[in-house]
Parts: C-alpha cells; structure tokens; sequence
C-alpha cells in the first residue's frame, strides 16, 4: 500500500499491457514460448536496462520507457533517451533498432513507430496487441509510408470543389497531420467525396479498416446507400462488390468488412460493453444533457484503439464533443471532418487543418447549389401573442391523446408568441401563416399552371416545433388548400406511417406535395425537387439553420423536376424560404450550449441510463424523485400503462429499486454476503466480485429504461395537460412580402449610424481623430475605439456595429464579416468618414496598405528587408489590425515576447525601429 510513484506507474503500465493481451515477465524468469507477445521488465542493454522490452515470437521489436505520473508533460522530452534504448543491443540478442518505441506513466502514453518515413511521437490511448505489432513488422511499409504513394488522383466524374478536397487531404495524410477537416456546402457532394477517398485509400495505401461515422441512424442508413450505388472511375464494379460495408445495428462488430458505418453512440456503448436500442440513434446526440461525471470509454479487447486506420466523421460540427469526443479520444485512427457548416470548436478540434473551404457562396457562383429568396409572413399574434380573458370558456387538450375538454378560465391567461404550440395552441395564428402563404404562393412561381390550368404548388416542406404542433398544421394545410390526405403529410419519427416511405414518396413522387416535420429531414436528407421551405419553427443554432436552409439548395435537371412537378417549365434555379416565425432576423449563436443548468430534464436523465453513459447514486435518486412526482400527477389506468411498459413493475417498486441499487446498507450486506462465500480468497477476487453484484443490482433496477416504449410514455403522460387551445382570439398578417421590402429597414438603420457618427465627430477623440489628418490618425489606440463602442452601445443600442454591418450586407454593399464589434466600427467609421471607398474588412484594409508600403519601401533596391525581417513587420501588420496601434510596450506581448521582444526588434532593424513603428501606425491606419 506504501508504494512509491515509480511502482504506482509500473503496476499501471503492467494493467494496460495485460488488457492489450501481453504477458509481463521478469528477466530472471523469462520465457518468451508462453506468448505470441511477452514483455519482459528490466531487460539488459548495452546503454543499461530498459524499463520493458517487447517480444513477439521470441523476438525483440519494441520498447516502453516508464516514468511517474507526475512527468506525464514530459513524456516528449525523453524521446531521444527511449530511442536510445530501442537503438541499444539487447543481451543475448543479435538485433537492430526495434522499431516500436513507447513512454507511458500508465496514464499518458506515446508512441513512435520507426517504420515511419518520418517517425512523429503521437499520443495513444492505450498499449496494441501483440497481432498488431506482428502484423506491422511483417509489413514492407508502414500505414503512412504507403500513403506517400498514393497516385495522382483521376478527376473523371469529379467537380472542382471535390478534386481540391480530395487533393488536399492526401497532401494532408502525406504529412502525417492526424485531422483534416472538409467544409462543402450541403449538396455538393460530401459524402461522394468521402467514399471517394475511402476507396482510394483501401485500395492504394491498403488500409485495413475506416470507420464512417454519424451521429442519427437516418444519415447511417443514407451512408450505407451510397456506398451501395458508388461505382469507382477505375472500375466497373460496385464499391460494396469490391469492399465489405457494415452498418452496425447491434455491439457484434465482424472482423472481415473495410468500412463500418456506426453512429457515435453506438460506437460508445460497444467500447462501454452495452447493449443499445435503436431507439437512441434516431436524434442528434448534440441535444443530450449529460451529468457531472459521464462514465469514461475503456479499453475494449473486442476493438483496440488500433482497429481503424481512419475515422471519417459526418456533419463534425455537431456530435464529437463532450461525452462522445471519448470515442475519437479512444482510438489511433487519422480523423476526417465533413460539414457544411464549421463552428468556431470544429475548427480547433481538427487543428485548424482546413483542406476544403467550399461554402454555400462558392457553390452558387459554380452552379453546383441554387441561391434562395426571402418571404416574410409576420402576423399579429406570433409577433405580440394574445390573452384569454377570466371566465372564458375554452378547449384543453392532453398531448398523448390529443381528448379535448372543456374548462372554464379562472384567471386571466396572457402568453406571449414564443408560448404558441407549446403552452397554447392558436389555431387561427396557423390559419393566418397557411392561407397567406397559399394565397402568395401563386406569385413566387407564376409559371406553375399544369394542364387543367390550375397552380400546381411546388414540392414544399415546413418546419414544425414538435409533433403536435405538425398534426395541427397538417389538417389546416389540408383544409385550406381543399385537398386530400396524400396532399399534406408528416415526416417525424414519430409519424404513424413509416417515415422513410413518406420520404421516399415526398423525393420521388407527385403527392404529397407539402411535407411536415420537426427535426427529422432537417438535416443530412437529399430531396433535389424541394423548391420551398416554410419556417414555423425558430432556429437558435446558426449551424443549424445553415443546415436546414440546405434541403432547398440542391440543384435538378428539368426532366426529373417535371416527375414530380409535371408543369415546371425551366430548370430549378432558386429556391424560396418562406419565413413565418422571424427565423431570419433572430438572434443566432455558434454552437448549442456543451452544458446547462441548472438541472438536467427527465428525458436526459433516461436518455443517460438508456445509453449506460451514467447510473451514478445522484442520478437514479434523481430518476427516482420524478417518478414520485409523476406518480402523484397520474391516473389509474395511466398508472397501469406504465406498469405494462416497465416489465409488469409498479411506479412505486421501480423507485425503490432505484434507491437501493446505492442504499449503504445494501452495499454492506453484499460485501459481507460475498466475503462469506469467498473466505481464503485474494482481496482482489473479493474486490471484483463485490463490484459485479452491485452492478448486477444498478442493472436489474435500470434495464427496463432500455426500452424506449416506457422512456416514450413517461415523457409523453407527464405533459399531458399543458396545454391551451385559444380559439377566442383571431390572427391577422401585419407584414408580408419579400425580404427585399425590408431595403428600408437597412437604409433607415445606416443612415441612423451616420447620423450619429456626424453628430458626435467633435467630441469623441477616435472620431476626431479619424476625421484629422492622416498623421494624426497614427495615434489611434484600442482604447479609444473601445470608447467610442462602448458610447455607442449605451446611447443606441440597435446600432450596434454587426447589427449596421448586416444592414450593409442587405443591401449587397459589404462582403464578409468582421472579425468582432471593434473592427467592425473601424470599418465602418472609414466608409463614412470617406477613407476606404466601400465598406472593407479591417483586416482586408490594413494588408492591402502593408502591401503598399512594402513596395513603395523596396523601390529602388530590390528586397530591402531580410526575409525574417519581413516575418516580424507581418507580425506588427497583423497586431495593428486586431489593436489599432503598436507601441513599444506592446513588444512584450504576445506574439513578440515568444520571438525575443523589442531587444530583437532592434537588433532587426537597429535605429530604424522607432521610424517603423511610426510610419506603420500612420501608414495602415490612415
């Protein structure tokens, strides 16, 4: 028990070795028959005793240098001494360098393989088999020697942005960078590119396996479907006659396919050793709340970190964070990101190693996606909402039923719009939207008239909030337009018809013409037809949103267009989004929030035990407190639907089972049941068996919330009375037409800006400085515009600089987006003020001036500044731009102090420092 660090490291090295399935030796007592793989502690060199020296076949290929937990930041340091030992002979032994070189504290540890072309130090989670070192020594080239020579790639069948993505990222995997990241807009083809890639790389670098990874079984099952219809340029057969393709629906994971598709959180609960219902699969897993302390990944013998050679990660921006970046974490594998829509942490998790940049913009100016139009629907009650007065008679409606009753108000009820469909329902508000948008729809497509000369509408998909609220605008769709079941239907999971049948219908036929879902073909879903989407529904997440606005945007040729929309007379050129709900104009942030507080929801906490993320004390308390509650809020014949559900156990018997899997005295009782069976026993054996009860106990508590019928139920018979249906008020439009009417708008709000730049350039110091002469303006300071903002901000809030950027952006008169709210102002105080004819990034400004100046100062003798020099004026060109001004001081920031401060400076540039200095903050920013 008194163990020092060194042995505390040694027995968990020795832990990891024995799991990976290595037999520990020492080297008075060796026998390397025993094993395909022994590792042998304190083995001899001519440079002194290694810590472990690896056997396979009774051959020496590698090395581990131990050291204490405590130097796990130094573990990159003691590279050259762990080399020194694989380079070392070893006593008895004829051998070279062993190839295989590893330093760990058993709880960090790195690898380098010296079969590399250039062998890097990588971390890795955990020791490989001894059948992967066999497999690897074996090999002429290692993995990422093959992948230098991986061919000029064949550019037959491939548009540009997929030529560039992929050229790119083989350069990336030649240089061994371990993430890559892919953007392509939604329709260009990014899973095509994928499979692309993959194929080349099973093929030509022989990897052995690539997992595909997605986040909802939807997008897993439209993976698998690729891979079945991709024919490679260089061959005629399929991809899947070529190479096996696995979608994996269970925790068997066969060893003889090359591509295995699993969504992220299956592949949790295979490496975690539990089972998980498909049920789990069908929502983005981003949306789930997870406890303080999630259950972490370990080793799993059945698939070793080693078993990919590659990860391609679907829509990346959403899903590999938080709980699940421990899938990625886990396994030593080159990760590929695709999205559409990157947020500021996909970009740092793949280490800013971006080898396609292809937005939406790009993708239109090739005609690979078509641009879109803005219309606004805005009504009176979604804008201000509405109230019932005391004594009103009105519907109640319970959400599992959907039973009506009457009851009387009993005091006043006041919502506001963003309550509609979830506390109150108001059916006149949804009439409002749908017949406006019927009778505007003619307009948008005025050369829609088939045969019979009536307006066809064209294919078109409307964003609900929830399930309800989609039944409600399904029946007053078909009310409204006077038509039949198959004109208007709904795709959600939870849809009573089969979802995929009604999308398949929605993609390839004439009816429906309209469809109606919440999240399920919001993203990842192919549908080319689809010319109009109705929001009514609000987005937060800006990535989202981008997501959504993507099932308009790809493109079709007339002929298939004329299959499903017999009277369209050109090709699909644009598309329409129809915004009811203020969607545009709302406020959008980056990404969804990675925690929230101040509680976790019922959902998240079944959601967490279902996927065995988490059966912690706190959390089965939790669980069982809300039972309780729901207990007492039910009626008997709910009270027996549950009982069904739950494996014939009552509310009151699944709490106290909840409670006892972590009651003390249970613990006890077991502990002493089991040291009582197993007397003479090692307190290791009793340790492991008193572990395995107790879990048995948690088990046999929490399987029933495997079962997603009962997860379903609870959610669904808890909220059963919340709502409200005011048929009393009535709605009315109070804004409608294309986004283009709202010019006005940007127009009046820059010309407020203006206004009030003019009225105060006497007596704010920037402004008057930006209004001076050009030398003056060298005395701008980050200060002083934070002044000025801030001014701003106090006094007119609405005027905020993104805010008149975006007005700009309106009227097509800005391109880009600041970097934040100061260079922003920068930016536009300049287009007032007269100094840059149109409104320009900051940033853009200033590299256009150092470019400028540069020339102007090599007039006349060619290359005046050195070329680290030149570095170092980039350095000072690129503060100005964040700072607005460098002084002196400044050189002991970040990032000159990291390059030798001012001293360097002046030993650069000697007595010219100062004038440089000057001349830059005159010069950029005047």
């Amino acid at each position: 028990m008194n163990q020092n660090p060194e042995q505390i490291a040694r027995d968990k090295i020795d832990a990891l070795l024995k799991a990976s399935g290595w037999v520990i030796q020492d080297k008075k007592n060796i026998n390397l028959n025993v094993s395909l793989g022994v590792a042998v502690r304190e083995y001899q060199t001519d440079v002194g005793p290694a810590d472990y020296v690896l056997f396979i076949n009774k051959k020496p290929v590698g090395i581990i240098e131990a050291k204490r937990e405590e130097e796990g930041h130094k573990l990159s340091i003691v590279e050259d001494q762990s080399t020194g030992y694989a380079s070392a002979k070893l006593k008895y032994c004829d051998n070279e360098m062993l190839p295989f070189v590893f330093e760990s504290t058993g709880t960090i540890t790195r690898f380098t393989n010296h079969l590399d072309p250039k062998p890097r130090g990588r971390e890795i989670f955990s020791f490989y088999k001894p059948e992967t070192l066999q497999e690897w020594i074996q090999k002429t080239n290692s993995l990422r020697g093959r992948l230098l020579e991986l061919p000029e790639l064949p550019t037959l069948g491939l548009r540009n942005c997929q030529v560039n993505a992929i050229t790119n990222l083989e350069k990336s995997f030649k240089e061994a960078r371990p993430k890559a990241l892919i953007q392509m807009a939604t329709g260009s083809g990014k899973t095509f590119t994928a499979i692309t890639f993959i194929y080349r790389l099973l093929k030509y670098s022989k990897a052995k396996r690539i997992l595909f990874l997605v986040d909802t079984r939807n997008l897993g099952i439209q993976a698998e479907q690729e891979f079945m219809t991709y024919e490679p340029n260089d061959d005629n057969r399929k991809f899947t006659e070529l190479y096996g393709v696995t979608l994996l629906k269970n925790s068997f994971i066969p060893n003889d396919s090359q591509v295995y598709i699993s969504t992220i959180q299956r592949m949790y609960s295979i490496l975690k050793g539990t089972e998980l219902d498909e049920s789990a699969e069908e929502e983005n897993p981003n949306e789930l709340m997870f406890g303080k302390d999630p259950l972490p990944v370990v080793y799993s013998e059945r698939v070793p970190p080693e078993f990919f050679d590659f990860i391609v990660i679907d829509e990346c921006h959403r899903s590999i964070y938080n709980l699940w970046k421990q899938v990625l974490d886990y396994f030593d594998a080159f990760q590929v990101g695709l999205t559409a829509t990157p947020e500021k942490r996909t970009f740092g998790y793949f280490n800013q190693n971006i080898v396609s940049d292809y937005g939406y913009e790009k993708a239109v100016i090739d005609g690979v996606l078509v641009p879109y139009n803005v219309f606004t629907i805005e009504t009176k009650i979604t804008k201000e909402g509405s109230k019932i007065g005391l004594g009103e008679n009105v519907d109640m409606r319970e959400r599992l039923t959907r039973r009506k009753f009457w009851e009387t108000i009993d005091e006043e009820v006041e919502y506001k719009g963003n309550q509609l469909d979830k506390d109150i329902v108001n059916p006149s508000q949804i009439r409002t939207i749908i017949r406006a948008f019927k009778e505007n729809v003619p307009a948008m497509f005025p050369d829609r008239i088939d045969e019979q000369g009536i307006f066809e509408i064209p294919k078109t998909l409307i964003f609900a909030k929830t399930d309800s609220h989609a039944e409600d605008i399904i029946d007053i769709v078909r009310e409204e337009f006077g038509e039949e079941n198959r004109f208007c239907k709904k795709v959600t999971y939870k849809s009573e018809e089969d979802p995929k049948s009604v999308l398949s219908q929605f993609r390839n036929n004439y009816y429906p013409r309209i469809a109606v879902t919440v999240d399920m073909i919001a993203t990842g879903t192919d549908i080319k037809p689809l010319e109009i989407l109705l929001f009514m529904r609000d987005v937060r997440s800006s990535s989202y949103y981008e997501q959504m606005k993507g099932r308009g945007t790809r493109t079709i040729a007339l002929d298939d267009l004329r299959k499903v929309t017999p009277s369209a007379k050109t090709t699909k050129d644009h598309f329409v989004i129809i915004d009811a709900i203020g969607v545009e104009n709302s406020h959008k942030t980056d990404s969804r929030p990675l925690e929230k507080n101040p509680g976790m929801s019922l959902k998240d906490v079944m959601n967490n035990i279902a996927i065995g993320n988490n059966t912690s004390e706190e959390l089965l308390s939790t669980l069982a407190n809300r039972l309780i509650r729901l207990d007492k809020q039910i009626n008997e014949s709910e009270r027996n639907k549950l009982s069904e559900l739950a494996d014939g156990k009552s509310i009151n018997n699944i709490v106290k089972e909840l409670l006892n899997a972590h009651d003390p005295d249970t613990k006890d009782s077991i502990e002493k049941q089991v040291k009582d069976e197993l007397v003479g026993e090692s307190p290791d054996i009793i340790h492991a068996e008193i572990q395995k009860k107790q879990q048995e106990l948690i088990e046999g508590a929490t399987y029933i919330f495997d079962f997603p019928e009962l997860r379903n139920y609870i959610l669904d018979v808890r909220k059963k009375y919340d709502q409200i249906i005011d048929n009393i008020n009535l709605d009315e439009t109070i804004n409608i037409g294309w986004i283009k009417d709202q010019k006005e708008d940007a127009e009046l709000k820059i010309s407020a800006f203006k206004d009030w730049i003019e009225t105060h350039k006497d007596e704010i110091t920037a402004l008057q400085l930006f209004y001076a002469q050009p030398y003056r303006r060298r005395e701008l300071t980050y200060k002083m515009i934070k002044e000025l903002y801030d001014k701003l901000i106090l006094e007119q809030p609405t005027l905020a600089p993104i805010k008149v950027w975006e007005a700009y952006q309106k009227l097509q008169k800005s391109e880009g987006s600041p970097k934040n709210e100061l260079t922003a102002m920068v930016s536009l105080v300049r287009n007032i003020v007269g100094l840059d004819e149109s409104l320009t990034l900051f940033d853009k400004t200033v590299d256009q001036k150092f470019k400028k100046w540069i020339f102007k100062k090599n007039e006349g003798q060619h290359n005046r500044f050195t070329e680290e020099q030149i570095s170092w004026l980039k350095m000072m060109k690129d503060y100005i731009a964040n700072s607005f001004h460098i002084d002196r001081e400044d050189f002991d920031l970040t990032p000159f102090n990291e390059y030798g401060g001012l001293g360097k400076m002046w030993q650069l540039f000697g007595e010219e420092t100062e004038e440089i200095i000057s001349e830059l903050n005159e010069v950029l920013v005047a």
